[in-house]
């Protein structure tokens, strides 16, 4: 809740520790984003292995912050569907289902963005 009695940059300064405080509530209770942030440590260590140029730290970088971020927003959405209707429900769980295609999707990105960039030079190695 905004502070009226708060300047401009004490402000932004309290966003910013909601948004750190959000952040570490999603990695310690979020097993997506546990696994996900898994994945992203083994694509860090193969792009040291296999020298990975700049540009491709950079697509590779942003194929990891766009799988996160996508874990991210299906968490709260699936966390406002449990707070608004904490039963089973059919459109809930349809709303659930739609969210988490948006993971997915980056997921399937990020692998197709891992296969342009390692798999010629895992090919160069045979």
């Amino acid at each position: 809740m905004k502070n009226p009695k708060d300047s401009f940059i004490r402000g932004r300064i309290r966003s910013l520790k909601f948004a750190f405080k959000g952040l570490w509530i999603l990695v310690t209770t979020e097993d997506s984003i546990k696994a996900q942030l898994f994945f992203a440590v083994i694509a860090v260590i193969l792009g040291f292995i296999f020298d990975i140029s700049l540009t491709e730290w950079a697509i590779q970088f942003l194929a990891i912050g766009l799988v996160l971020v996508a874990e991210a927003c299906n968490s709260a959405i699936e966390e406002v569907a449990d707070f608004v209707h904490p039963d089973f429900h059919v459109k809930i769980g349809l709303i659930k289902d739609i969210a988490a295609g948006a993971p997915t999707f980056a997921a399937l990105i990020s692998l197709i963005i891992a296969g342009i960039i390692y798999i010629p030079k895992i090919s160069t190695l045979f």
